[in-house]
């Protein structure tokens, strides 16, 4: 059983800069994508950015120009560096990894607050 465990998220001041990272407990075959989503009270799971295996990435609206996306399939992690946090990042942040067999696996979520 794979598990995806996220770490790095906190509270912060509105301005200021967390990175999440994320890795998985087992060897995974034949990664196909790797991403962060987040949820906030009240609201629906959303796609916050994802990079596939060639490197392409991919931004919600709201975070491009703040956020950046790494990832290493190899070591079957992937990262998330937040700078100029806003009080609206504010959710539980989920890392998922994607693979061309179709699996499909979740972290349990990771806190991330911004408020001064």
């Amino acid at each position: 059983q794979v598990q995806l465990v996220e770490s790095g998220g906190g509270l912060v001041q509105p301005g200021g800069s967390l990175r999440l990272s994320c890795v998985a407990s087992r060897s995974i075959l034949s990664i196909w994508n790797m991403g962060w989503y987040r949820q906030a009270p009240g609201k629906q799971r959303e796609l916050v950015a994802t990079i596939a295996t060639g490197g392409s990435t991919n931004y919600a609206d709201s975070v491009k120009g703040r956020f950046t996306i790494s990832g290493d399939t190899a070591k079957k992690t992937v990262y998330l560096q937040m700078n100029s946090l806003k009080p609206e990042d504010t959710a539980v942040y989920y890392c998922r990894i994607t693979t061309r067999y179709a699996n499909d696996y979740w972290g349990q979520g990771t806190q991330v607050t911004v408020s001064s």
